[in-house]
């Protein structure tokens, strides 16, 4: 798919670095015209590089990326002649969604060997001061990935409307069954930091490009057995107006982590006690199914059937085996 670049040399010099790493920002933007140039120009100094991927929007959020990106070089240029230090513009032809527009992002960082990678998003929801404790736990060498996290705290949950909380305490149960985070919370929290060895060590070509791409990252980073922390911080809403349809969006996504789900467990546990029992529990649990819907049958015809005493044993032993997979993959990923 064809993309417009707006890019310097690839080589990082003059670097700022953060505690002794290169740091790069992608920015995704779509129709975030009167958002996105705040947003880069709240970046912290030490930012190193900028990834802004305008994902085909059709107000003005290239044009103010592009000229952001213009005023930036012409400053720099005024009291040094290094001009390896800017901000990457990058523009797809086609939408590709949340997801497809941090790829493209990944993919500039990696080819630069930016040493961490940092996700924030266009529409000034996310606080760039919060960003440091972010990176801290990477540059120290205690995780591999980090996120914000925005439900562990009652007074940052208060911000939240009421409907993405609810949606949102629902994807975190199932992320966590698809992913083998069981700690992680606000799997949605698109604030987030990578090294350069865990986006290397993805299937990042792989990756889902809609919403859900937090969430599809997180079992690529479980299957590459990276570490993952989540971070504390607030969430800002004000006039930004959010593009996802919820009528589409947790369908789509229950269903992307229950394909997830299963080809984690096949990359990773392929004959693990934790896999038997997952399978022996899901297959119980479709015999106890189709053991009702005979019973069932069975009262409406009038017909004797032993069927609902098989549904209710195939029911029990489904639930048994699923929970026992359960806590076996909880241990598993401790």
């Amino acid at each position: 798919m064809a993309m417009k670049f707006l890019k310097p040399d690839s080589r990082i010099g003059g670097c700022r670095m953060y505690e002794g790493h290169t740091i790069g920002v992608v920015v995704p933007a779509y129709n975030e015209e009167g958002f996105v140039g705040d947003v880069l120009d709240s970046l912290p100094d030490f930012v190193d590089r900028v990834y802004a991927v305008d994902d085909a929007s059709t107000d003005g959020t290239w044009d103010e990326i592009c000229d952001y990106a213009a005023v930036e070089r012409a400053a720099r240029t005024r009291v040094s002649d290094d001009t390896d230090d800017q901000i990457v513009a990058i523009r797809h032809d086609q939408n590709r969604g949340a997801g497809g527009a941090i790829k493209t992002g990944y993919f500039a960082a990696r080819a630069d060997g930016i040493d961490v990678t940092v996700t924030i998003d266009a529409d000034g929801q996310m606080d760039p001061a919060m960003m440091t404790r972010l990176l801290d736990p990477i540059v120290t060498d205690e995780a591999d990935y980090t996120k914000g996290n925005r439900l562990s705290n009652s007074e940052f949950r208060s911000s939240m409307p009421k409907f993405r909380l609810l949606g949102n305490w629902l994807l975190t149960g199932l992320t966590r069954i698809a992913s083998g985070y069981w700690d992680v919370t606000d799997p949605q929290n698109g604030y987030t930091a990578i090294s350069l060895p865990a986006l290397e060590a993805i299937d990042l070509e792989g990756m889902y490009e809609y919403y859900g791409y937090c969430n599809d990252l997180l079992v690529k980073l479980n299957v590459a057995g990276m570490r993952v922390t989540d971070v504390d911080m607030p969430a800002v809403y004000g006039e930004e107006e959010s593009s996802i349809e919820y009528g589409d969006y947790i369908p789509k996504v229950s269903l992307m982590l229950l394909g997830n789900f299963f080809w984690r467990l096949g990359s990773r546990y392929r004959t693990h006690p934790l896999s038997i029992a997952y399978a022996v529990g899901i297959l119980a649990a479709l015999a106890g199914f189709i053991h009702g819907f005979r019973a069932i049958s069975s009262i409406l015809t009038g017909s004797e059937s032993d069927d609902a005493q098989k549904s209710l044993t195939s029911f029990t032993l489904g639930v048994g085996g699923i929970i026992t997979g359960l806590v076996l993959d909880r241990r598993e990923n401790r």
